[in-house]
Formats: C-alpha cells, sequence, structure tokens
C-alpha cells in the first residue's frame, strides 16, 4: 500500500473518532475541563507505555528523547495540543460544541496559510479565495455578535500549529505523542493528587462506571493522535485540509441533532461562507488531480 494512501486512511480514521468524541466528554461534564484535561493527559501516558512496550519501540523513543532539536520542537509542540485539548473541552462541557465546530471547519484553511507561510508551499488562485472567504466569516461573527469568536479562532490555530510543528520535527507518532503526554504528567499528575487530597476530585468518588469513563480518556485521546501524527507524516498540510472536513461535519450534525445548541441568523451566515470557502477549495483540488492523473 502507497504511503500516501496509509496517511488518507489514518487521516480518516483520526478525524472520524474526533468527530464523535464530543458525545463521550459530554458524558463526563459534570467534571471541571481542567480535570478532564489532567485525566487525559496521566492515562494517554499509561497507554503509550503500554504501546511502545508492546511495540518494542523504546530504543527509537530514547534516541528521539537524546535529540536537542526533536525534543524542542515536542515541547512546542506539547503546549499547542494541551491548549487545543483544554480549549475543546470547555467548548463542549460548556454547550458551545458548535464555536469548536466551525474552528475545525476552519482549521484546513489555516493549515493552507501556514503551508504557504511556513513551508514555502505555493498557493493558487482558489486557495487565496478560500483563505478570504474564512477571514470575511471570522470578521463577520467578530461585527454581529460583537466579541471574537475566541473558541473558534482558538480550536483551528492551535491544532494548525500543532500539525505544522509536528510535521516539522518528523519523529514517529507514538514515540513523539509519548514524549508530549511524558512531558505534562508531571503538571497534570500533580494536578489530580492535588484535587485528591483536597477532597475535589472526581476519581473515586461516585461508582467504578464513572471511573472506568475518566481512564477512558486514554485511548481515546491516545488513539486518534497516533493516527493524526501518522497521517502528518505522509500528507501535505493542504491535504489534510481535505479530511479535516469530516471531523465538524459530524460535531456540527451532533450538537444540532443531539443537544440542540442555538444556531443564529450570525452563524449560518458565518457557515455559509466557511462552506462555500471549502466547496471551492476541495473543488479545485479534485479538479487538479484529475487532470493531474489523467
Amino acid at each position: 500500500m502507497a504511503e500516501s494512501t496509509k496517511g488518507v486512511l489514518y487521516g480518516i480514521a483520526a478525524y472520524a473518532t474526533w468527530g464523535i468524541v464530543a458525545i463521550y466528554f459530554k458524558t463526563i461534564r459534570r467534571v471541571e475541563p481542567l480535570e478532564i484535561l489532567a485525566h487525559r493527559i496521566v492515562w494517554s501516558v499509561v497507554v503509550l507505555v503500554a504501546i511502545v512496550s508492546l511495540l518494542r519501540r523504546w530504543p527509537a523513543l530514547i534516541r528521539i528523547a537524546r535529540d536537542a532539536r526533536a525534543v524542542r520542537l515536542l515541547f512546542l509542540s506539547t503546549f499547542l495540543v494541551a491548549a487545543n485539548w483544554y480549549a475543546f473541552i470547555w467548548a463542549v462541557t460548556h454547550e458551545h460544541l458548535m464555536d469548536a465546530s466551525l474552528g475545525y471547519f476552519l482549521n484546513p484553511l489555516v493549515n493552507v496559510l501556514l503551508g504557504f507561510l511556513v513551508l514555502r508551499e505555493r498557493l493558487r488562485a482558489w486557495e487565496w479565495v478560500s483563505v478570504a472567504l474564512a477571514a470575511v466569516a471570522v470578521t463577520w461573527l467578530t461585527i454581529a455578535a460583537g466579541i471574537v469568536p475566541w473558541i473558534s479562532l482558538t480550536v483551528a490555530i492551535t491544532f494548525g500549529l500543532y500539525g505544522l510543528v509536528r510535521k516539522i520535527a518528523a519523529v514517529p507518532a507514538i514515540e513523539g505523542l509519548t514524549i508530549e503526554t511524558a512531558i505534562l504528567l508531571p503538571l497534570a499528575g500533580g494536578y489530580l493528587i492535588h484535587r485528591a487530597m483536597a477532597g475535589t476530585g472526581a476519581f473515586r468518588t461516585d461508582s467504578i462506571a464513572f471511573d472506568l469513563l475518566l481512564i477512558a480518556s486514554g485511548p481515546v485521546t491516545a488513539i486518534p493522535l497516533i493516527w493524526f501524527a501518522a497521517a502528518v507524516q505522509r500528507l501535505r498540510l493542504a491535504t489534510l485540509g481535505l479530511l479535516q472536513y469530516l471531523s465538524p461535519t459530524i460535531q456540527f450534525a451532533v450538537a444540532v441533532a443531539m443537544y440542540h445548541e442555538p444556531f443564529s441568523r450570525q452563524r449560518l451566515i458565518a457557515f455559509v461562507l466557511i462552506w462555500c470557502a471549502i466547496v471551492i477549495y476541495s473543488g479545485a483540488n479534485v479538479r487538479r488531480r484529475v487532470s493531474y492523473d489523467a
């Protein structure tokens, strides 16, 4: 199987999982977002250590840990992914899943722009039009609502930068994610211990079933991120942008159909502008691919 095909399959698996993961976080929404984030980190480390041991990847991980440049980049990607996780958890648990969905709709266009600014990927006219429409959508929301759509922008920018840094770092998916979560482990573990000692932690205060839900944050977090990191290494950022649409589409459907979040006229206009940008971008990419194959 070609590496590009593997990348597409990894990307689809990751984005589909992220599309439905909001349902999981809704089930534990009574826990504070920062505590949920800490559980995600701690249990992700447990899962990843098990995977690294099972696959006997410790020598490769140690080699990366000794590479000063790779570690510096992974420190940066760690901050970015933690910020993205927190923003998404906060959005889901505070009835702003639709705003997070908009952020992930914006993310492909952020990827295109980052590819141009940092990786010197050449943008065609239709890509500039797509980016411009996204900018108009954000501007419209800011003017119409009287407030910057910070949730959407935070989600889009942090995840776009995360993908970029991981691409530059060029480290394997599993080893890179293991190092990222290990960097955060002291802070996350310390925070959970503090909450437990203060009697305010959620773990072991409800039921075994709820504890298992918190533990499940490990595989729920680690597995799709491994798939995503694997996709990043095999695909252009612009190609990742095409696959990205699956996740926010599912999130949008869940927000409207399951959780009945309000869909105002201002949001409708912004979404229409973003969807138009996506249609232009996707359509031109498809035509270019067909022409190339011919």
